[in-house]
């Protein structure tokens, strides 16, 4: 669900922030997500709003959420999965000591909770969070449908009662299903912010890290979720690139951290355990590379239909991302939207045994090949395909890059199949879609000129195909570096060169 920002909806004026709460030192980073939430807490206009907030688990939505209660004297309340009258009292108690009331209420229905707190708003903006709303709705499915009558009831009878209630928690796709018909709270959404995780340049920050490979190692590993390094490893990061490797083995790998179950626990949700180990099955297929419906349904040898509903099960929980092929759009290609879920299938899952038996570091010398292959390189890859589209200039690529995505295309003279790591498409002088760079990403690889030779090979078969090349700029990845006759092209103007250092610092 995308901010309110991001949604082109009233933004907060500098004017505005002026007299909104300062974002509390202890939140790094989120400074658009807390002018956001700000801005819908404190707006003093008429009228009881709504806001959701979503986003997966361990990102902070909690964390952020209890900090803007403090900030502005709001109302907060954490969910949890319990029967709907410990609930209530649980609530009411809660309320009882915000509002200082000499005798708590007493609730049977949701009905009169709802109200209760929505009443907070009839004197002056009261903001009133709700956390973890999903695991309420369980014992008490009609809860989303009883907001949303207290609202109609507040836009009819009290226009002019400022309640900014929250709900917040789950994956995005969760928070859709709780709030569409018949509920339609989304109708009356005022606000709707996805916390998502630090992108790769936040996250090295986060993690302290100044070695832009170090922190390309770091990210394939733990990704940009900030718990991960607050809870699950207790700040323990590694200080230096020599120190990655025993990182790996005091953290990810040790059984006594929470960080070596976590991967487990993001599958925990499916709903039966056949459903759990065909997931499992699937992302290692991902995991060592296939990415495709088909591809992987041969590699585990399950049916296409069984793959496909596991496909939509992970792609609905925000763990997998299915993106069109550059060059063939029909065809789908799956990769793993959690780096650690990506690690655990490629390098743990199949040595769980002897991890949990054997001295770490002795099993990271054998698996370790297998990180810097089926781990490391494709996730550099996908980092080089974020640049282009987040950080790249204006002028990178002559035009503005929209999508930067994986592709393959058949070679007719060699009978083989000629893949493109990161595939620019963008506009040009108004036209979308056009191919603005073709490109080749190395992980533990020196560039040279082999490659560029490649990437021109690889222009003519598209041009052949009837793809437009015209504006299109060869581009070539790597965090090793890159020969000196590259390096020679890329002064002529023949080729776009970006390294580890350009992908964390430069444009």
């Amino acid at each position: 669900m995308p901010s309110a920002t991001e949604r082109g909806e009233r933004s907060v004026s500098p004017t505005d922030a002026a007299a909104h709460p300062v974002k509390p030192a202890q939140v790094f980073d989120r400074e658009t997500e807390w002018a956001d939430l700000v801005g819908f807490a404190c707006d003093p206009r008429p009228g009881a709003t709504l806001g959701l907030v979503s986003g997966q688990h361990r990102q902070g939505k909690t964390f952020l959420l209890e900090a803007l209660a403090k900030a502005v004297g709001g109302f907060y309340f954490d969910g949890q999965a319990a029967a709907e009258a410990e609930t209530l009292q649980r609530l009411a108690d809660r309320l009882g000591e915000h509002t200082r009331a000499a005798d708590p209420p007493r609730w049977q229905r949701w009905e009169d909770a709802v109200d209760a707190l929505l009443a907070l708003g009839d004197q002056h903006p009261a903001l009133v969070i709700i956390d973890n709303f999903p695991d309420l709705v369980g014992p008490s499915p009609a809860l989303p449908s009883v907001v949303h009558g207290a609202y109609r009831r507040l836009h009819q009878v009290h226009r002019h009662n400022r309640a900014r209630l929250i709900l917040s928690g789950g994956a995005p796709a969760l928070m859709r299903r709780l709030f569409s018909a018949p509920s339609s709270l989304h109708r009356l959404a005022s606000l709707e912010l996805l916390v998502r995780p630090f992108d790769f340049r936040v996250a090295a920050q986060f993690w302290g890290i100044r070695s832009p490979r170090l922190a390309v190692q770091v990210h394939a590993v733990v990704g940009g979720t900030p718990a991960y390094r607050r809870d699950l490893v207790c700040d323990d990061a590694p200080t230096e690139p020599d120190d990655f490797d025993a990182w790996v083995c005091r953290t990810v790998l040790n059984p006594r951290v929470p960080l070596f179950w976590e991967a487990r626990n993001l599958l925990e949700g499916e709903a039966n355990h056949a459903d759990r180990a065909l997931c499992h099955s699937a992302l290692v297929a991902i995991a060592v590379g296939c990415s495709t419906p088909g591809g992987i349904a041969d590699r585990i040898g399950a049916p296409l239909t069984d793959v496909a509903h596991v496909l939509a099960v992970l792609q609905n929980r925000g763990l997998l991302h299915g993106e069109p092929d550059a060059f063939r759009p029909g065809l789908t290609r799956y990769r793993i939207a959690e780096p650690l879920l990506a690690f655990e299938h490629a390098v743990a899952w199949p040595h769980r045994a002897a991890i949990e038996q054997e001295d770490a570091a002795g099993v990271w010398r054998r698996v370790g090949t297998a990180f810097r292959s089926a781990v490391a390189a494709p996730h550099f890859a996908q980092l080089c395909r974020d640049w282009a589209t987040e950080y790249a200039a204006p002028d990178t690529f002559g035009g503005h890059p929209e999508t930067a995505v994986r592709g393959s295309i058949s070679d007719p003279a060699g009978h083989s199949r000629l893949d493109v790591d990161v595939a620019v498409r963008g506009t040009v002088d108004g036209r979308p879609g056009v191919l603005l760079s073709v490109g080749l990403a190395r992980w533990n690889e020196t560039v040279d000129s082999h490659h560029l030779e490649r990437l021109r090979h690889i222009l003519s078969v598209l041009a052949a195909s009837g793809e437009d090349v015209s504006q299109t700029r060869p581009g070539c990845y790597s965090a090793i570096g890159f020969g000196p006759e590259l390096r020679a092209a890329e002064a002529r103007g023949e080729v776009l060169l970006v390294d580890a250092d350009r992908l964390y610092h430069g444009e």
